[in-house]
């Protein structure tokens, strides 16, 4: 996937600033696709260049002018054709799971420091996804919002979000724990 796809689907809910596409991505689309603010900026302008997005100034009194941008019916064609081609598998690039990989040979305290901190991020990305769930569907019960709901990607993707943290925190609690258990076996003997 390319960071075009995601700009392009992130702009689908309306007019946005580039600003508020950072925004955007921190919350809602930092759990599928990573990226910097510069890095969206340079998007939206190689976006707007091959006419995918249009964008306008917004006149400011206060502040300094803002340009805001959302999808033109090319954009959402090249959207389509992405939607329609087949998906290729996720894979797993973690340096902390190398790392893991060494835990026979290495110091485990640094380790487990960092699987400590590992699991504190994801339970505040859980957190941070469980609000924005419940904002996104508003006084819906979930089967309900799924079912009538005019915007249900960003909902969805947003579970995935919470289902792949659990996960990852799940397992960061369990490698701790067996780190531990075998660091104290050894102790013993």
């Amino acid at each position: 996937m390319a960071l075009r796809h995601a700009v392009l689907a992130a702009l689908l809910d309306g007019e946005l600033s580039g600003y508020q596409l950072a925004k955007a991505f921190d919350v809602g689309v930092a759990n599928f696709w990573y990226a910097q603010p510069q890095q969206l900026y340079a998007e939206l302008t190689r976006l707007e260049k091959e006419g995918l997005v249009a964008g306008r100034e917004v006149v400011q009194e206060t502040r300094p002018n803002k340009r805001l941008f959302h999808v033109t019916d090319t954009g959402v064609a090249e959207l389509e054709a992405f939607t329609a081609a087949s998906a290729k598998p996720a894979f797993i690039r973690d340096d902390l799971l190398v790392k893991v990989q060494a835990a026979d040979r290495v110091d485990t305290d640094a380790l487990i420091a960092q699987l400590t901190d590992r699991a504190r991020i994801a339970q505040a990305k859980i957190d941070l996804f469980g609000t924005l769930l419940c904002r996104l569907r508003g006084d819906r019960t979930e089967e309900d919002f799924l079912r009538h709901g005019d915007r249900i990607g960003p909902y969805l993707t947003c579970l995935r979000g919470v289902a792949f943290e659990q996960e990852n925190r799940d397992w960061c609690v369990r490698t701790i724990d067996v780190l531990e258990e075998r660091r104290q076996l050894h102790a013993r003997h």
